[in-house]
């Protein structure tokens, strides 16, 4: 059996990584979704200062924005069930739960925000609460460690069905916190890279369809010869996302099935032919809601859901 290991250099994971096999044991998708209703959501100024996606002159509608949310509720709960929580007027981003809240197989494991405004949503009580009593869950907090800053399935995409971890560093995930997500997600193996300047998560750059297709913008990775190894793994099913695609959130993708990818409606108007074609030709068929007014604070479709395993 291979030890667990987490790899900074892009050769070496090729070495020990390339072709990993998939398990049996590990799904590729979800059982169910967790999400947050956009209550007090709004551009946050705080979490603006390190998130260059977000419009900070928008004016929130928040009708609109709950519409736009129901909307997505609606059309995910015809695939999965799904869990909603409500929001809080404190916590303008908590639409985004996949930052802080994460799962795996009888573990609910709770991030460690960068952003004190973000801090609010870990400390709530009703998610964990939920997951130990009705579900049998464990929790594992990494904000209990003041170095780790891990915004879990933000910064870290994951190939479930393989086990393999992708972290990318920036203001949202330091080296601590990689190594943190690497174990408390029971990973078999996780690739580290510096994100580019003014990129703030790894799975707005980044995503793994149901362990067989990945989305991915080169000039978003610091160093390109990371983004080639990961490439490599899932040749050749691989759609390189240009800037503009990159800019409407096409990474920001998600599959929670094996025939379906989601994206935002803004996303998917703004996938090239080619790449749409890659993306059929890989087996999936494209579903879309439009969720323009809650990508104003800088996240989309995938960054709405928190995956259940």
């Amino acid at each position: 059996m291979i030890e667990p290991e987490v790899f900074e250099d892009p050769a070496a994971f090729a070495r020990r990584g390339a072709h990993a096999p998939l398990s049996a044991s590990s799904p590729a998708t979800a059982k169910a979704v967790l999400m947050v209703a956009p209550d007090g959501f709004r551009v946050s100024d705080e979490t603006r200062a390190d998130n260059r996606y977000m419009v900070p002159a928008h004016a929130v509608d928040n009708a609109r924005a709950h519409r736009q949310h129901a909307a997505l509720v609606r059309a995910i709960d015809n695939c999965l069930p799904v869990v909603r929580f409500r929001g809080d007027v404190a916590s303008p981003d908590a639409v985004f739960p996949n930052n802080a809240f994460a799962t795996v197989n009888g573990r609910l494991i709770v991030g460690a925000m960068r952003h004190p405004q973000r801090w609010l949503e870990t400390q709530r009580r009703d998610i964990p609460r939920f997951f130990r009593t009705r579900l049998g869950y464990a929790v594992l907090r990494l904000d209990s460690d003041p170095a780790c800053i891990a915004e879990l399935t933000g910064a870290l995409v994951i190939d479930r069905a393989r086990r393999v971890g992708y972290s990318g560093l920036s203001e949202r995930c330091n080296l601590t916190g990689a190594h943190a997500m690497h174990q408390a997600f029971g990973l078999a193996r996780t690739l580290v890279f510096e994100l580019a300047p003014g990129e703030y998560h790894a799975n707005v750059v980044l995503a793994v369809l149901a362990s067989r297709l990945l989305l991915i913008c080169r000039e978003s990775f610091a160093d390109p010869a990371a983004a080639d190894v990961i490439a490599a793994q899932y040749a050749p099913h691989v759609v390189w996302l240009d800037a503009d695609e990159k800019r409407a959130y096409c990474g920001n993708a998600i599959t929670l099935d094996e025939r379906t990818a989601w994206f935002s409606a803004r996303a998917a108007q703004s996938l090239r032919p080619s790449s749409r074609a890659q993306i059929e030709a890989a087996g999936f068929c494209i579903e879309s809601v439009p969720l323009d007014e809650i990508e104003a604070a800088g996240g989309s479709l995938r960054c709405c859901i928190a995956e259940v395993f």
